[in-house]
C-alpha cells in the first residue's frame, strides 16, 4: 500500500512539473502597452526614462488559447469588488506597463493552477509521510494553494503600489522646495511644474508630467490635480492638490500657498526622520536579544561551564 501511494505521489508530481513548464511559459512572453499605460507613453517619454516595449513572442502567441482560458477562470473566480480594487492600486503602482489588468488575470490562472498543484503534491506527500488520509490531504492542498495562487498577483500590486506612494512620499519636498522656487522667480504655474516633471526623476516626476500633459490637452487645472490626488495615497501631495485648486478657484496667488506648504514639508520631513530615528533601539532590540546576546554568552560562558561540567564528572 506504502508503495502505491509513493507511485500516485510521483506521478502527481511529474504532472506538476509538465504544468509548470508550460505555464511559466505563458507567465514569462512578453506583453505591450494596453489601457492607461499606453495613453501614458508619450508622457514617459517626454518627461522620465523612456520604457522599453516589449513584442509579443512566438510562444506567446501559440500559447494564447490556454492564456485566454487561464484568464477567464481567474476572472470568474474574482470578486467584482477586488477587480475595482484592483484597478485603483494599478493606478497607486503607475500602471506598469508589463503588467495590464489582463496580464495580471493570466497570472491570477497560473498561481491557480501552478500553487494550486503544488499545493496537492504538498499534501499527497504529507499523507504519506505522516499517514494522513490521502484524498483529504490532497484536496485540503489543492484548495489552499488555489487560493494562494489566485491571490498573490494582488499582494505583488499591492507591494508596488505602496512601494512607489513611499517614493512620492520621500521626493514630495524637494519637488516642492523646486516648484515654489521656480514661480517666485516668475515662471508661470504651468512652465514650473514642466521644470519640476523634468527635474524630478521617479514616479512624482512622472504624475506632476501627467497632470501637466492633461492641463495641455484641455483639461481643466482643477480637475487635473483632483485626478492627481484620486492617484495617489499622500496625504501631504493630496493635501497639496487640493490647496493648489482651492487657490485657483478663489483667485489666491499660488506663491504664498507653495511657500506655506513648502515649509510644512519640510517640518513633517524632520519629523519622519526623528520619528524612524527614535524607532532604531526598538527594533536594534530583537536582533541582539536572539542573535548577539546568546553567542556572547556562549564566548563568555562557555569556557566556564566546561571547566564546571569537567570537575564535577572527575
Amino acid at each position: 500500500m506504502e508503495t502505491d501511494l509513493l507511485v500516485l505521489a510521483a506521478g502527481l508530481g511529474l504532472v506538476f512539473l509538465g504544468l509548470v513548464t508550460v505555464l511559466l511559459t505563458v507567465a514569462l512572453g512578453g506583453g505591450g502597452r494596453t489601457g492607461v499605460a499606453r495613453a501614458l507613453a508619450d508622457i514617459d517619454q517626454v518627461y522620465a526614462p523612456a520604457s522599453v516595449t516589449a513584442t509579443e513572442s512566438l510562444t506567446e502567441r501559440t500559447l494564447r488559447p490556454l492564456a485566454v482560458v487561464l484568464t477567464q477562470l481567474a476572472r470568474s473566480l474574482t470578486p467584482q469588488g477586488a477587480a475595482i480594487r484592483l484597478q485603483r492600486w494599478l493606478d497607486y503602482a503607475g500602471n506598469p506597463p508589463a503588467w495590464p489588468p489582463v496580464r495580471i488575470m493570466e497570472a491570477q490562472g497560473v498561481g491557480l493552477v501552478v500553487v494550486g498543484g503544488a499545493g496537492a503534491v504538498v499534501g499527497s506527500l504529507l499523507a504519506v509521510a505522516l499517514g494522513y488520509p490521502l484524498v483529504a490531504s490532497v484536496l485540503v492542498g489543492l484548495v489552499a494553494g488555489a487560493l494562494l495562487g489566485l491571490w498573490l498577483p494582488f499582494g505583488v500590486v499591492f507591494d508596488l503600489g505602496q512601494r512607489r506612494q513611499q517614493k512620492i512620499r520621500d521626493d514630495l519636498p524637494d519637488a516642492l522646495d523646486m516648484l515654489t522656487l521656480c514661480v517666485e522667480a516668475g515662471l508661470n504655474f504651468d512652465s514650473a511644474l514642466g521644470q519640476v516633471a523634468s527635474g524630478t526623476p521617479g514616479p512624482l516626476g512622472r504624475e506632476i508630467a501627467r497632470a501637466l500633459h492633461e492641463m495641455q490637452m484641455g483639461k481643466r487645472r482643477a480637475e487635473a490635480f483632483r485626478a492627481l490626488a484620486e492617484r495617489t495615497t499622500v496625504p501631504e501631495l493630496r493635501t497639496i492638490a487640493v490647496a493648489v485648486v482651492q487657490a485657483t478657484e478663489l483667485g489666491i496667488p499660488i506663491a504664498r500657498v507653495l511657500r506655506e506648504h513648502s515649509a510644512e514639508m519640510r517640518v513633517r520631513r524632520r519629523q519622519r526622520a526623528e520619528e524612524k530615528a527614535r524607532k532604531v533601539p526598538v527594533k536594534v532590540l530583537f536582533p541582539l536579544v536572539f542573535c548577539l546576546f546568546p553567542a556572547l554568552f556562549i564566548i563568555v560562558l562557555g569556557p566556564g561551564v566546561l571547566r564546571i561540567l569537567d570537575t564535577i564528572i572527575r
